[in-house]
């Protein structure tokens, strides 16, 4: 079969090699891959990719050989799946218990765009807590957890101020009923919830909007830079602010993709699909998404290199 694989190669971060099949373990089905997302921070591995590394979370297609421990969806199944890696290929073994069925209604595109950055929206937004009448600031809010997480908080009866680096990445925020502005400066607080992406001197200056006593749920570092914040600079703001580091990941995964894909199948998640391209396109794709060229989320269809 058909992999892409890291080259090392800034220009070119992937190419196509010629491998057996993966061969599953008990617990893992063999899915068939028909569509599989691309993630922002997946770009910045492919910089320095680690020896044996096979890229790709995202996968939606058909079961072609289920789990020998009996778990699972069987044969001929259109499902979600988040492996923990090697989704890149036309063939993926995936872990049955990170694996969800789709509705019919669900096409592959759509799923495939959902595993990450869906469930780190699910999971951010439990960690927030109850939503309704929360006054909330998402910075960094253009990419693909961004969309889900405005989308599900404003559902959800949150105030959302959603923070964005240029109006043209705000737009389907306002659509979908936040607020946006492009820098934290600009955002009117205070807010109970602060969900923090940036990272840098963003995050010191988004806890100074939160309200005395509320939350910041750290999540990112999309800027690459550390943060640095002042002991002394915050006496000055508001008191009792909790920091709160947060990362999604955590199987089972399979549970959280099937309310997702439930979500999507009812009309209450719209996934924003910047680019579908063939996976031939692969390498000029990471570049783009690297380069905040694509909005949403990018999704490449198999089928050939």
């Amino acid at each position: 079969m058909h992999r892409l694989i890291p080259t090392g190669d800034a220009t070119r971060p992937v190419a196509f090699a010629e491998v057996p099949q993966p061969v599953p373990e008990p617990g893992e089905a063999l899915v068939k891959v028909e569509a599989f997302a691309l993630n922002r921070g997946e770009t910045f591995l492919l910089e320095r990719p680690e020896p044996g590394w096979l890229p790709g979370k995202d996968v939606a297609g058909l079961v072609v050989q289920t789990a020998a421990d009996g778990s699972g969806p069987g044969i001929g199944t259109r499902v979600v799946g988040h492996p923990a890696r090697g989704g890149w290929a036309e063939y993926a073994a995936v872990p049955t218990h990170s694996l969800a069925v789709l509705p019919d209604s669900v096409d592959s595109v759509r799923a495939a765009a959902l595993p990450l950055a869906g469930i780190t929206a699910l999971r951010l937004l439990r960690a927030a807590g109850p939503l309704a009448g929360v006054r909330v600031l998402l910075t960094g809010a253009s990419g693909g957890v961004g969309h889900y997480v405005t989308e599900l908080a404003v559902a959800a009866g949150a105030e959302v101020t959603a923070v964005t680096a240029t109006p043209a990445r705000g737009e389907r925020l306002v659509e979908l009923g936040a607020a946006v502005v492009h820098e934290v400066a600009e955002a009117r607080g205070p807010f109970d919830v602060v969900l923090e992406s940036t990272g840098g001197p963003e995050l010191a200056a988004a806890v100074m909007k939160v309200r005395p006593g509320g939350l910041l749920v750290w999540f990112g570092q999309a800027s690459r830079t550390p943060v640095t914040l002042d002991f002394f600079g915050l006496l000055g703001g508001p008191e009792g602010v909790t920091i709160r580091h947060f990362h999604y990941a955590g199987a089972p995964y399979g549970p959280d993709l099937a309310a997702l894909a439930r979500c999507v199948e009812r009309g209450r998640l719209h996934p924003e699909i910047g680019r579908i391209a063939a996976w031939s396109e692969a390498a000029e794709t990471l570049v783009d998404l690297r380069e905040r060229r694509i909005r949403g989320k990018a999704v490449l269809l198999t089928g050939g290199s």
